[in-house]
């Protein structure tokens, strides 16, 4: 369970203008779809019908929007950070700057909820977000990302 096996440097945004969270789930879904040769329109769907159960905003300017895609064959993630933070419905009503979604295959439900778990887990140490929020590259961002997980595993 390796972020970096799910992460790909085509698949991070590190500067992206969004006018509000329908806008920021469109932006990742157009990013998904060209990563993992999918409809932008499917993803979309997917990330706007798990929104509606409850916001993915876990605090800290950070949100972690999922959803389980056909077409997958394994666990697969996209990062985008907003040059400017937006209202997402967060658990801490924080606006966000950072997302993190993860796309799973319809029949990972448990692979699912261990990445989420890591994602989480990884977020919410300070040190990281001042540094991702910092990085001016896909590859600085997706190095950040993908450093130290075996600490942070624990």
């Amino acid at each position: 369970m390796d972020i970096g096996a799910w992460l790909e440097k085509s698949a991070i945004l590190p500067k992206a203008h969004a006018d509000g969270k329908r806008h920021a789930l469109a932006l990742t879904a157009e990013i998904a779809a060209r990563a993992f040769g999918l409809e932008a329109a499917s993803v979309f769907d997917a990330l706007c019908e798990r929104e509606a159960l409850g916001s993915t905003g876990v605090g800290y300017g950070v949100a972690v929007p999922h959803a389980r895609l056909s077409g997958l064959d394994g666990m697969r993630a996209v990062f985008v950070r907003l040059d400017a933070p937006i209202e997402f419905g967060s658990v801490d009503d924080q606006p966000v700057d950072l997302i993190f979604a993860l796309f799973a295959p319809p029949g990972a439900d448990s692979e699912h909820l261990r990445s989420l778990a890591r994602v989480s887990r990884r977020l919410r140490q300070p040190e990281l977000r001042e540094q991702l929020r910092k990085a001016h590259s896909a590859d600085s961002l997706h190095a950040l990302l993908v450093r130290d997980q075996t600490s942070s595993a624990a």
